[in-house]
């Protein structure tokens, strides 16, 4: 039972940390809240770290449930999420400079740090799409009795509170990645950072897409 439980949360972690991809998103974070004092930042990191890992337990356990219940499926969900993740890396490839950075895309102000730590910090560009989708292929794919539903359900909150912790580390100690890169060092890892969403966001776009077209009848 131990054995299998830990297997099951180093599936979790495993699956989704490369998608969440804190360490890539921690430049980005700063870029948007370049504006804010050191505890600002935190205590953003600290809503996006809550949000992140009820939105991922959530995925997982009620997911496939609710988009069956609105006849939504996992492509349609990726079309219009990777669409997302596509316009947020664009805004970002389009700030110029410093002076620009707080009136450009999807910079967040002071007066409602806490109001957009879920859209857009938490969702997509913490947790997009392709986190979702993985979190409810996961949970779909476990088993459905009781005892081991309740395993799986805990193993899954052990490992998304297990990269929630890793979200909030990068986040909240961002501008010290900053500091040992310096300006210019910083903006190459935006800018890279920023391509790389574009591009990330275009493959989740295509990844549904092709889906899509997969489930059409084919003619004749």
């Amino acid at each position: 039972m131990v054995i299998q439980a830990a297997k099951s949360v180093l599936l979790v972690v495993s699956a989704l940390f490369p998608i969440v991809d804190p360490i890539g998103g921690a430049p980005v974070f700063l870029s948007l809240t370049r504006n804010y004092d050191r505890e600002t930042r935190r205590q953003l990191a600290r809503r996006i770290t809550v949000n992140s890992f009820v939105l991922l337990v959530a995925s997982f356990t009620l997911g496939s449930h609710v988009f069956s219940f609105f006849g939504i499926s996992l492509p349609v969900v990726q079309v219009g999420g990777g669409m997302i993740v596509v316009a947020s890396g664009w805004a970002l490839l389009k700030q110029k400079d410093e002076s620009n950075r707080s009136a450009v895309g999807w910079t967040v102000t002071s007066t409602d740090v806490l109001r957009d730590a879920f859209y857009p910090l938490t969702l997509p560009l913490t947790v997009g799409p392709g986190s979702i989708s993985v979190a409810i292929t996961l949970g779909a794919n476990e088993p459905h009795n009781l005892g081991a539903s309740l395993l799986s359900i805990l193993a899954a909150a052990t490992g998304s509170a297990m990269v929630a912790m890793a979200i909030y580390l990068c986040y909240a100690f961002a501008d010290r990645l900053a500091g040992a890169l310096g300006p210019t060092g910083t903006n190459v890892i935006v800018k890279l950072t920023s391509f790389l969403l574009v591009c990330i966001g275009v493959q989740i776009v295509w990844n549904g897409v092709s889906q899509l077209l997969r489930s059409l009848p084919k003619a004749g």
